[in-house]
């Protein structure tokens, strides 16, 4: 059973809106741990997109700011990524991460270090067409 199950991927044009689901099964304490959402377009490395701590602070990258927002809903064991106004440069597959250090993450700076992380999902496709 994957740790981590992300859905709702799919084709977009510019200016259009999708919301990427990721589901957590029983063996990631989800209430306990910090959340991301990271990406990866066909060759270059995987980035940090957006960061949620326990406490609901949250963390950016500077080109989604205003266009993406990340949630999450502990009575689900989901976390969410709504992404609005998307562009081209958005395309890429997008991956969920799970790390313990629930609380702290994002006060300190390491929402978007991918070692910080130790369950992954599979990820999901994001196509934005111009």
């Amino acid at each position: 059973q994957e740790p981590l199950v992300e859905s709702g991927g799919g084709s977009a044009q510019s200016g259009g809106s999708l919301r990427l689901s990721c589901t957590a099964s029983s063996g990631v304490s989800f209430n306990r741990n910090s959340m991301a959402w990271f990406r990866q377009a066909p060759g270059k490395q995987r980035e940090g997109v957006a960061g949620i701590d326990t406490d609901g602070r949250t963390a950016y990258i500077d080109s989604v700011k205003g266009r993406f927002t990340i949630s999450r809903d502990n009575t689900k064991n989901t976390l969410y990524l709504q992404m609005n106004n998307l562009e081209p440069e958005d395309t890429a597959m997008y991956y969920c991460a799970a790390g313990p250090y629930g609380a702290t993450i994002v006060l300190f700076g390491h929402a978007f270090d991918e070692g910080e992380y130790n369950h992954w999902g599979p990820g999901t496709q994001v196509t934005v067409s111009s």
